[in-house]
This record gives structure tokens, C-alpha cells and sequence, in this order.
């Protein structure tokens, strides 16, 4: 894990610094809360990691097979 100190407004950039994946920016620091903003192609999935969590909670609850097969009849 990398950790990386920052002051408000202040940017990472992830990727290739030519052509980046994304940027995060520090956007307002009140107390202990933190705003931050990504800048990322929309393709690129960001979630918190509750909401990542309860994801793959879903995922493995989900059935692998949607719907009922059923075994064929003889005519």
C-alpha cells in the first residue's frame, strides 16, 4: 500500500503521467472529514468500500444459473 500526504487541492495522478488513467484531488479538508474527487473514464467502477463489499456479497448470493431448468418430456 502506498500512502501519500497531501493538503487540499492537491493531486495524485494514477497511471502513465502522460496519458493517466485517472486523477484524485484532494477537495476540501473540514476536521476529520476529507472530500475527495476522482477523474476517471466513466468505464472505470469507483465505490466505497462498504458499497464494494455489499457487491460482492451479491455476487456470491447470486445464483449461477437465472431461472429453472427443467428436465425434458418424452412425446
Amino acid at each position: 500500500m502506498l500512502v501519500i500526504t497531501r493538503r487540499e487541492g492537491e493531486e495524485v495522478v494514477i497511471g502513465d503521467p502522460k496519458n493517466p488513467i485517472g486523477v484524485v484531488r484532494i477537495a476540501s479538508v473540514k476536521g476529520e472529514r476529507v472530500r475527495i474527487a476522482f477523474d476517471f473514464p466513466r468505464e472505470v467502477e469507483i465505490h466505497r468500500r462498504e458499497i464494494a463489499d455489499q457487491i460482492i456479497i451479491e455476487l456470491d448470493e447470486s445464483p449461477a444459473v437465472i431461472g429453472e431448468i427443467k428436465p425434458a418430456t418424452a412425446h
